[in-house]
């Protein structure tokens, strides 16, 4: 599964292990989700975070990325954030 194949409602899981609901249908590399963390709240995400994604049979799925999505978070990390 692609970040951009996941769909408004549906369960994931960041690389820092918390938990969330995506929030809205877009695709790219910013995303909507509310995110149970050390607070519950809604914002945007880079979809490079998301880990894994819950489909409708409630099966967690590896999510892939697309390269420039990747290409997105390399930059970033060479900039040491």
């Amino acid at each position: 599964m692609f970040t951009n194949d996941i769909k408004k409602g549906t369960r994931i899981q960041l690389l820092n292990g918390w938990y969330g609901t995506m929030e809205d249908n877009k695709r790219g590399l910013i995303r909507m989700a509310t995110i149970e963390g050390i607070y519950t709240e809604m914002g945007s995400i880079y979809a490079y975070d998301i880990y894994q994604a819950q489909n409708a049979g409630g099966h967690w799925i590896k999510v892939e990325h697309t390269p420039d999505q990747l290409k997105k978070k390399k930059n970033i990390q060479s900039m040491g954030f």
